[in-house]
């Protein structure tokens, strides 16, 4: 919503939602990890001709735009840092930033999975094996109510080809649980309209299901499940080493000390309003989910005039503005970015 606020077409912006959740590094890297690299290769080129086939869509189904947005120039920090400092700045994003992000979903992932791993019977998808497409359709059923990010969807898609789903059906997991959750598709249908909408569902279904049915029909399923029964052998205990347990109490230390810091981050930057001042105002943003999500909300407000300071906290969504500003302008630039305001 930033990038669409800055000028770009509506077929770029839904480009982009498409395409971030699976091309992401991180994705990819966890994508490799857990199902090997048939899938950490293909899931990311699905993903971009998906977001190239859904951009040029919306550009075809929706009206030529009469007015483009303007660069708000004052919303862009330039930064002169030296390079130490730059890549001090991509550690503590690396280790601490993405991991407050993505650790809470993936947890959340890896705790489904495990309750599908106990839970859903071995044979329960036998029933598809010989219908991709239905097992495709039930996956979508779940997939779009859920919300979950893409590193945290694939944990619970590797359990369920560990129950008999087939690749294709997988992938479709991998890609509609990210892109097509409701928190996606409200803020898409708030700021770029239905039509918008239901074309940016229409692009993602027939791209996961096009080529996941190219995958189950086209591939050797063996290059999908090799990866996943090295996984369960590793899980059952019969290639445990020092290094995988190194590096799983590793990750947990990460999550707990990424945890501990925004903790102690939303304790320092605690705002009591103090009656009486009109040079400072308090207001409830409703909508974020991430640093990002609370960086672009500070930035599409800092750059309204009049605006002397804005401190934003994650984790209560309590906007702390300084300065003499209307309250339907601070609205109308957090709707502009997918965000509504309380005040």
């Amino acid at each position: 919503m930033s990038l669409r606020k800055e000028g770009a077409s509506r077929g770029a912006t839904i480009s982009f939602l498409i395409a971030t959740p699976q091309t992401g590094v991180d994705s990819i890297i966890a994508t490799y990890s857990l199902m090997g690299l048939p899938f950490a290769v293909i899931r990311p080129i699905v993903a971009m001709l998906t977001a190239v086939f859904g951009g040029a869509l919306i550009n075809i189904v929706d009206a030529p735009e009469t007015e483009v947005a303007k660069v708000s120039h004052s919303a862009i920090e330039t930064r002169n840092k030296s390079l130490v400092a730059r890549l001090k700045d991509a550690f503590v994003y690396a280790y601490v930033e993405m991991m407050g992000d993505i650790g809470k979903w993936l947890v959340v992932g890896l705790v489904v999975a495990g309750l599908i791993t106990v839970l859903v019977p071995d044979s329960f998808f036998e029933i598809f094996k010989d219908n991709s497409l239905m097992s495709m359709l039930l996956v979508l059923c779940l997939a779009v109510p859920m919300y979950i990010c893409a590193t945290g969807s694939i944990p619970i898609a590797v359990a369920l080809m560990l129950k008999g789903l087939t690749p294709g059906a997988g992938l479709v997991l991998l890609m509609a649980g990210p892109a097509c959750n409701m928190a996606s598709l409200l803020v898409v249908g708030r700021v770029l309209g239905r039509r918008t909408l239901v074309t940016y569902l229409v692009s993602i279904i027939l791209g996961a299901v096009g080529f996941g049915l190219a995958i189950d029909h086209l591939l050797p399923r063996e290059w999908f499940v090799q990866g996943l029964m090295a996984q369960d052998a590793c899980c059952a205990g019969e290639h445990t080493s020092l290094l995988g347990m190194g590096c799983s109490a590793l990750l947990a230390l990460l999550l707990v000390y990424a945890l501990l810091v925004e903790r102690l981050h939303d304790h320092n930057h605690e705002y009591i309003h103090t009656p009486g001042r009109d040079s400072e105002l308090l207001v409830r943003i409703e909508g974020m989910d991430c640093s990002h999500c609370r960086d672009s909300a500070r930035k599409v407000i800092a750059a309204l005039p009049g605006v002397e300071g804005v401190d934003v906290d994650l984790a209560s969504g309590i906007a702390r503005v300084a300065g003499k500003v209307d309250v339907e302008d601070i609205r109308k630039a957090l709707l502009s970015v997918g965000f509504s305001i309380i005040i």
